[in-house]
């Protein structure tokens, strides 16, 4: 089982991305939906993580949904705290979702299914938007991240073996430059540097900070 042998949280900041925010009206639902049938051209900031240990195989195929939920007061994303037990990304938050398994039809199949198992969010409350690109992590995942749009009301209930918590974040919050933070730690294959993006109680960051990055630049190319 691989654990952390620092605390992100203590680490000093580097600098911060430090880009305008996106515009409100681009984050409402259906100018979101334009930007993905319509996409513009724009570049990936991170596609791949050096690896955080030693790999022995190929990446294994993964899916997320990066859930956008259309409250009154403004859109947020939704978020899970892992629960500390697991072998991968343990106490960490990130977006529902996992491997991707034999039965799975596509990497959309993959991520509605595993936000129902996670979650317990039906796959009809989804309207799916569509991909960002495939994002490589540091622990061997070939993820692709889903977008889609949840319009309440709905229920959640957490998986207790996976998820400890379910929370969500305003949207206009992460698509500010200015509240992304670079920080920069050893890891056993050498020094990284990666996103961070706390919020309240709430620390974003790795693969998740770093696929919110990869959104930010989509919405405001």
């Amino acid at each position: 089982m691989a654990r952390l042998h620092f605390d992100p949280e203590a680490l000093p900041i580097d600098s911060l991305g430090g880009e305008a925010p996106v515009e409100p009206d681009r984050l409402e639902a259906n100018a979101l939906r334009r930007r993905f049938q319509h996409p513009p051209l724009w570049t990936p900031e991170i596609t791949a993580e050096r690896l955080v240990r030693p790999m022995a195989g190929p990446l294994t195929e993964a899916a997320v949904l990066v859930p956008v939920v259309l409250r009154e007061q403004g859109p947020t994303l939704l978020f899970t705290l892992r629960t500390a037990h697991l072998n991968d990304h343990a106490g960490q938050i990130s977006f529902p979702g996992g491997r991707m398994e034999r039965h799975d039809v596509s990497p959309i199949d993959t991520a509605l299914r595993e936000t129902e198992e996670e979650v317990g969010l039906a796959r009809r409350h989804v309207d799916v938007l569509g991909s960002l690109p495939e994002y490589h992590t540091g622990t061997g995942f070939r993820v692709t991240p889903v977008v889609g749009i949840i319009e309440p009301p709905f229920d959640v209930t957490p998986a207790p073996f996976e998820v400890a918590e379910i929370f969500e974040v305003p949207l206009s919050f992460l698509m500010n430059g200015m509240h992304h933070q670079r920080r920069t730690a050893e890891f056993q294959t050498g020094r990284r540097t990666f996103y961070v993006m706390p919020y309240e109680r709430f620390f974003i960051w790795g693969a998740t900070a770093g696929m919110l990055r990869n959104l930010f630049h989509f919405l405001r190319a």
